[in-house]
Parts: C-alpha cells; sequence; structure tokens
C-alpha cells in the first residue's frame, strides 16, 4: 500500500506523476489526450475512461472525482501488472475528513472546497455526469479548517463549490434543522431537481463563518443565480468581512436561449436579481459567465446578449465559444448548428460589449478609499509598487512608502508586508486595475467601524 507520499523538484525523478482533469470544455481534454505519464484523475478521467487507458497504452491508472481514497489500492494493481480504475460517483463523499496539504506555506489566501457535484442539469454542461449530484460537506468540518488556515496566517478564503450557494449541510438535520419542501429560491426562480431535506443553508455558512473569523475575508465561486434568497444577500450585506463580490452566471441574455439551456428562469428574472442585489448590497461587484453561439442561436438573441451586458455592467465575465459535449441534455436533443466561424465573430463582439461595461465599472471606484489586502509586490515594478485585491476584487497598485499604522498608538511609520490590510485612495484606473494613494496600515475591523461612524455622522 501506499504509505508516504514524497513531492519531488525534479519531475524526470518522480515514480508516479498525477494529472487532475477537467471535462467542462472541449478544449481541456484535447491538451490532455496523451498524457505523459502514470495517473489521470478526476473529470475528464470518468468521462473518457476507455480512451484514456488505451491511448498508446501510457496511462495505468484511471481515476474518478470521487475515488481518490482508492488510489492506493489502484496503484498496488499496477504493480501486479494490471490497469487500475475506478470511476464510480457517490452520493456522500465530500473529503471532509482529508486536510488538503498547501505547498505555499506563505500564502495569505486559500480554497476551501464545501460541495461537490451539480443538480441543476442545465443542457449544455456535463458536469452532473462526471460530477455526481451535490453533496455538501458538514459545517463543523468547514469551520476546523478554516481555522487551521487562520493559525498559518490565511487572510482570504474563497469557498469552492460546483453550486457553492446550494450548499445544504443536512448531516445532522434530526438535531438541528426540520425536514421539508422549504427550499427557498431567487424570486422567478426554478430548478430542475426537487431539494428532499434542507438542512443548513449556504446563508448559515457564511453567517457562521464570518462571525468565528471576524479578520479574515470571504469570497465564494461559483454559484447559480436560482440560490439567493434574500436572507443571503442580508448576510452578505450585514457582514463587512464577506466580500461585496457576486459572480452571477447568465449565458445568454435571451429568454428563449435560456430556456434551451434549461437554466430555470427568463431574462427579465436575472435582470429583477441584479436590481434586488444592488438595493440590497450598494456598491457590490457583480461578474458573470456567458456562452456564444449555443444551439440554435439566431442574431437576435445574440444582441439580446449584448443588451443584457450593457444593461446590467459587469466589473468582469467569462466568456466562451460554445462547445458540445456529449452525455449531455443538447447532445441528445439540438444541433450544433452555429458556424464556427459566427461564434468566434459573436464572441469578440461580446468582448467588446464587455470591454466598456467593465470600464465604467472600474472608473466609478475613483475618488473612493478601497480596503485593499496586500498579496506581494507587483511584478513590473517590485522595488517601488505593491499589489492587492480590494474588497470587490479589484486589483490594486500603489507605491510601496512607509505609512503610519491606525491600530498602533505611537508607532513609527513602516513599509506594508504581505497581508497587511491597506486604506487606499484611488487616483485613476484602467479596464483591469486601480491604481492610488496608501494612506494607512489597517485592520478589516477597524477600517469598517470606521465607516460605520461616518455613515452615522453623516445622517445626524
Amino acid at each position: 500500500m501506499l504509505d508516504i507520499v514524497k513531492v519531488v523538484d525534479v519531475p524526470e525523478s518522480a515514480e508516479i506523476i498525477f494529472i487532475n482533469t477537467c471535462a467542462i470544455r472541449d478544449n481541456a481534454e484535447q491538451k490532455s489526450l496523451h498524457p505523459p505519464k502514470v495517473v489521470v484523475l478526476g473529470c475528464m478521467a470518468e468521462r473518457l475512461k476507455d480512451k484514456i487507458l488505451d491511448a498508446d497504452k501510457m496511462v495505468d491508472v484511471v481515476c474518478g472525482p470521487d475515488a481518490y481514497r482508492d488510489l492506493p489500492r489502484l496503484l498496488e494493481e499496477v504493480e501486479y501488472g494490471q490497469k487500475g480504475i475506478n470511476i464510480l460517483l457517490s452520493l456522500e463523499e465530500t473529503y471532509a475528513d482529508i486536510s488538503p496539504v498547501r505547498i505555499s506555506k506563505n500564502s495569505i489566501s486559500a480554497f476551501v472546497s464545501v460541495m461537490r457535484g451539480c443538480n441543476n442539469m442545465c443542457s449544455f454542461c456535463i458536469v452532473p455526469f462526471t460530477r455526481g449530484r451535490e453533496r455538501s460537506r458538514p459545517v463543523d468540518s468547514i469551520v476546523k479548517e478554516v481555522a487551521e488556515l487562520w493559525k498559518e496566517g490565511v487572510k482570504e478564503v474563497t469557498l469552492l463549490g460546483q453550486n457553492v450557494n446550494s450548499y445544504n449541510d443536512a448531516s445532522e438535520i434530526e438535531k438541528e434543522v426540520e425536514t421539508g419542501m422549504n427550499w427557498k429560491y431567487s424570486d422567478g426562480f426554478s430548478s430542475m431537481c426537487k431539494v428532499k431535506e434542507v438542512g443548513l443553508r449556504f446563508s448559515d455558512l457564511l453567517d457562521r463563518l464570518s462571525s468565528e473569523f471576524p479578520e479574515m475575508r470571504f469570497r465564494y465561486t461559483s454559484p447559480h443565480p436560482k440560490d439567493f434568497p434574500d436572507d443571503l444577500l442580508y448576510v452578505m450585506r450585514n457582514r463587512h468581512n464577506i466580500c461585496k463580490s457576486i459572480h452571477l452566471p447568465a449565458q445568454t441574455g435571451s429568454s428563449a436561449v435560456l430556456e434551451r439551456m434549461r437554466r430555470g428562469y427568463t431574462r427579465e428574472a436575472y435582470l429583477d436579481l441584479v436590481q434586488k442585489i444592488r438595493r440590497i448590497i450598494p456598491d457590490v461587484g457583480i461578474t458573470s459567465d456567458f456562452i456564444s453561439g449555443f444551439c440554435g442561436e439566431t442574431e437576435e438573441e445574440h444582441e439580446d446578449t449584448l443588451s443584457l451586458v450593457k444593461a446590467v455592467g459587469y466589473d468582469m465575465a467569462y466568456m466562451f465559444a460554445y462547445s458540445m459535449r456529449e452525455k449531455t441534455h443538447a447532445h441528445r436533443t439540438y444541433v450544433d448548428d452555429v458556424p464556427d466561424e459566427v461564434k468566434q465573430r459573436r464572441l469578440a463582439e461580446l468582448i467588446e460589449a464587455f470591454r466598456e461595461s467593465t470600464g465604467q465599472c472600474f472608473d466609478s471606484q475613483i475618488g473612493s478609499v478601497q480596503l485593499v489586502l496586500v498579496e506581494g509586490p507587483n511584478k513590473r515594478a517590485p522595488d517601488t509598487e505593491l499589489i492587492g485585491k480590494s474588497d470587490r476584487g479589484h486589483r490594486v497598485l500603489f507605491t510601496n512608502l512607509p505609512l503610519p499604522n491606525q491600530n498602533e498608538d505611537g508607532s513609527q511609520a513602516r513599509n506594508p508586508v504581505v497581508g497587511d490590510y491597506v486604506e487606499v485612495l484611488i487616483m485613476k484606473s484602467t479596464r483591469a486595475s486601480l491604481f492610488g494613494e496608501a494612506l494607512a496600515i489597517t485592520t478589516l475591523s477597524s477600517f469598517y467601524n470606521n465607516l460605520d461612524q461616518e455613515a452615522v455622522a453623516n445622517a445626524s
């Protein structure tokens, strides 16, 4: 059995090379169809198991996304001249009791997985078939991992899940919560899959984490627009250490295409949700995902997407030309009938529309004071400039100079270091960055307490 795993610096000296894979987009698969060594892990392993094992006889082990615990046995099979394969999907596996080994011990940010799988069955997406149904880690296991990160000096955690805000910890449902069908979606949204048991939801998880770690920032991705009930938005508004940045994948601006995609909402419902988010959480940053050239997309439907981009005003977006995936509803039902050159032209037009949108979002920050978590020196000017992220996730650059520390009376000014929170007055912007003048070193709580006091004073 595999008792000890040692990471080596030189790949050529490794006994085993693991290749972790993704099957969401076709381009990722094409890059990995000829793996160089032994073990292929993850979503592609589940989907292309036969093809991978037969490819030039180079791959010895194929391990699906839910079978990592079986790796020692699979590797032992190889020792006896057999091929090792386990691609079974699980309804229970969350890896809640496995603490990840983080190679970089000096990082101030980390990712924590809180749930796995997907129930949405969007017609374009292969994830439910490669990662299985949704299942969530117990809240206590997540809190324990975040506590360990805090002790290691981590200042910002991003919570991860395929549909992170559909988090549903029903592990202690008999003791803590009532069973029933009282799952609340965003107004005007629906789901292809009904929830059987309702446990602790994503707002409960955020509430617990933000209260127990008040000096740690929390972000999350990737959510689904259907799972933004009001209580989640109010938790985000009321807790200063939950970043005011929401990823809100639209995929398209056409209600007809949304129906073909089986997204569970219309253009109008999406726009209503955007308005509600901005009403409850002022100055929130909104990002998105878009697909160009989905099956049957007309020029008019493409124009609907361009107009949605202008109507919302996004901070950033991930944009892709559609690629048909096997096993999906679209593969069984529709025809990939938009020519590649049309997809690429529409994608280019979508990117151009975003350039105007993001420019306006970044320009709106000029004149504001942002709390920036220092990540390190700017690689283009490592001796003179520092770089970090604002609450909305914008990249902020500023000159590295000695600053007063607002929380240490009588202390001498010092240069900020990685992990410091710094108040920065934004002076100018581009479509990708903000540039400012650093004012002081502070803490997360102090910065927002001062803002609250100023708001009360101004109101009176």
